[in-house]
């Protein structure tokens, strides 16, 4: 079995969620950014040792947290040694609009991915896009990069609907199936 860890930013607890519900597919670790843009004392640690990465944010004015982007940017040690050179990589993020620009940090995600010669996973999932389709389908919002879901600028996290947390667990779970591939 693979080593899975979901490191996140949540700003107001809708990318927590999802990162809970990408953590069960995957039965993975959460290393949470806290609000400073900074790791757990483990989570380096926690980081250097998984065999994948899914990388979480919140999707803040077409692009990642200001805190995702202080832990991208802290990940350059790492980088340097090319530690998470072949580990399989991910990404999934959530924002208020049905767009609201979601392809800009799930490709921030991806270049982070790239810079450190990781292997990105696709969402793997076919989407719900006809006429009967409902936002309670499984890859209702139609990704192909990573996870995404929409949360209303208004809605608690407890309001988040049910197709998005199980599009984000199915994703989990197709990162964790990769990464026990490549693992052998």
């Amino acid at each position: 079995m693979a080593k899975v860890a979901v490191v996140f930013h949540s700003g107001y607890g809708h990318t927590l969620r999802m990162a809970q519900a990408v953590a069960e597919g995957a039965g993975a670790q959460l290393v949470a950014i806290d609000a400073e843009g900074n790791l757990p004392d483990t989570g380096w640690e926690t980081l250097s040792a998984a065999d994948a990465i899914i990388f979480g944010s919140p999707t803040y004015m077409g692009n990642v947290s200001w805190q995702f982007k202080k832990f991208a940017d802290a990940s350059s040690k790492p980088w340097y040694v090319q530690a998470w050179k072949d580990k399989v990589a991910a990404g999934f993020t959530n924002s208020a609009g049905l767009n609201g620009d979601k392809q800009g940090t799930l490709t921030t995600m991806f270049t982070l991915a790239m810079q450190h010669s990781m292997i990105w996973v696709s969402q793997g999932l076919m989407p719900s896009n006809t006429k009967a389709a409902t936002r309670a389908d499984i890859n209702n919002l139609v990704s192909y990069s990573g996870a995404i879901a929409q949360s209303p600028s208004d809605a608690s996290p407890a309001e988040m609907l049910q197709g998005d947390l199980d599009t984000a667990k199915l994703f989990g779970k197709r990162v964790a199936e990769v990464a026990a591939k490549f693992r052998g």
